[in-house]
């Protein structure tokens, strides 16, 4: 407890553009190695770099999403560095005047908002991948991912644990697939991130000397990185040793990290803008077109549901988690059959967030692969809205819808799972329950509670479940009482 972790982190997201951002070769991913890298992404002798105007528009929607100040004029450089994988021996990408400057992005923990700063997004091109598991004592070189557009997005330190570093990927990756600039897709390597992480003693203002986790590309390595980095340097501090600067790797296998290279500074990586490239210039006119084009925000649709349709702040969280989710629940809602907006709105929420969750979870699918579609959904929650079921009969429904069996009213039919809703049945149903345990009666008429909720078991096990159990309720107690 001596100690405070502080985390900025660095996000590379592929930006979904259909070619590379400096040449015309395609960017799909799973080809054949060194079938997609072209004269340009080898660098062969007399070519030219030309930009892509679409990278360009992503990393523009990015900015003012966040809130960032989009530069109208922006400027490509050079990062000089040698690895096989790098055809060149340097990396175009920005460094002094980047296309997106600060912004924000709000988190949501244990129900507290907190808002992570950034630095910068600025454009640049991928690298190609060193390939060593596929070669006995040599390594193979892919340059399909060279070229490749990315929006490399920078955090302030704001950090604090493992846990914020966490929540603010998600909310990153969340909010880059809802605006439709990068797919997210984690295996593929769409969206990774590097962790700068550093440890200082509790109160202290100054930061500590940080190491660079590199290329992490799912939620769990992140948290398992940063939470063995920061102990492992709180235990070198403690015992006497210095953090030196520097890059590591972490291995899932071992859950640790390990020495990948000494860290170089930005002067060793000898910037300079880039003379085949003239510098970006992006008009007001540009910017007033994107604005146009953006959808509603998450931030704008959560509060939405919170002041229109009166949904708690942990509902909406789940809501908005992902442009399918929220998009799923506002047609379920569309389709919903009353005139209670706030009441059918709690229902569905509750169903998305719970059982369709729940089910989607099980079957390892994502949402827009879900068998039930939404207006399947609108059908079961009309009927447990006009009472034709209850939460037990919805649930037996929702299997069915599930599985194809038909929709809502089909399968309620098919199975006759039709609520009894009528007064009479359900009193001829409680006479009969009262009559055959009187025991239960006499213990309920001597203070005993548990006695009525046996009896109210009793009733809806002889109604096979059907029973409305509000009507149920209500018909007992009156009964009881006039004994």
């Amino acid at each position: 407890m001596d100690w405070e972790i502080v985390i900025g982190l660095e996000t590379h997201a592929q930006l979904s553009t259909r070619s590379k951002i400096f040449s015309g070769a395609s960017t799909a991913f799973g080809s054949p190695p060194n079938t997609q890298a072209c004269a340009v992404d080898i660098a062969l002798p007399g070519v030219l770099p030309v930009l892509n105007i679409d990278a360009v528009g992503k990393a523009i929607r990015f900015g003012i999403a966040v809130g960032a100040t989009v530069n109208r004029r922006s400027v490509f450089a050079r990062k000089n560095y040698f690895y096989p994988d790098l055809p060149k021996g340097y990396q175009i990408s920005q460094y002094e005047t980047p296309v997106v400057e600060g912004g924000q992005v709000a988190i949501q923990l244990d129900g507290v908002e907190k808002i992570i700063h950034l630095t910068r997004a600025h454009l640049e091109e991928d690298a190609g991948k060193s390939l060593h598991e596929d070669f006995h004592g040599m390594t193979g070189i892919d340059l399909n991912r060279a070229g490749t557009p990315l929006l490399e997005i920078v955090t302030e330190p704001d950090m604090r644990s493992a846990e914020e570093a966490v929540e603010y990927a998600k909310t990153l990756h969340a909010l880059v697939r809802w605006i439709d600039i990068c797919d997210g897709n984690m295996q593929e390597g769409s969206f990774r991130c590097d962790a700068n992480v550093s440890v200082r003693k509790r109160g202290s203002d100054q930061l500590g000397t940080r190491r660079e986790i590199k290329n992490l590309n799912s939620f769990r390595f992140l948290q398992q990185a940063i939470e063995y980095e920061a102990r492992w340097q709180i235990e070198h501090l403690e015992e006497g040793g210095n953090i030196q600067q520097a890059t590591v790797l972490f291995d899932p296998d071992s859950g640790q990290t390990r020495l990948m290279r000494t860290k170089e500074d930005a002067h060793d990586y000898r910037y300079f803008p880039d003379p085949d490239l003239l510098p970006l210039e992006i008009d007001d006119a540009w910017l007033e077109r994107t604005r146009e084009d953006m959808p509603e925000l998450p931030a704008v649709r959560r509060q939405r549901y919170q002041n229109e349709l009166g949904l708690s702040a942990q509902d909406t969280v789940l809501l908005v988690s992902d442009r399918e989710t929220a998009d799923y629940f506002e047609a379920t809602l569309a389709a919903i059959s009353t005139g209670d907006r706030a009441a059918a709105a709690k229902l569905a929420a509750n169903w998305i967030n719970g059982e369709l969750a729940a089910a989607l979870n099980r079957a390892e699918l994502e949402l827009p692969a879900s068998p039930v579609s939404a207006s399947a959904l609108a059908g079961l929650i009309s009927r447990v809205i006009d009472k034709t079921l209850s939460s037990k009969l919805a649930k037996e429904v929702f299997d069915g819808l599930w599985s194809g069996a038909g929709s809502a009213d089909e399968i309620i039919d098919k199975r006759g799972l039709r609520q009894i809703s009528d007064s009479g049945a359900i009193e001829k149903l409680v006479d009969e329950v009262i009559g055959a345990n009187e025991q239960q009666v006499a213990d309920y008429l001597g203070g005993k509670q548990k006695a009525f909720n046996s009896l109210v078991g009793q009733v809806m096990k002889a109604s096979k479940g059907k029973a409305n159990p509000a009507q149920v309720n209500e018909i007992l107690k009156q009964k009881l009482d006039k004994r």
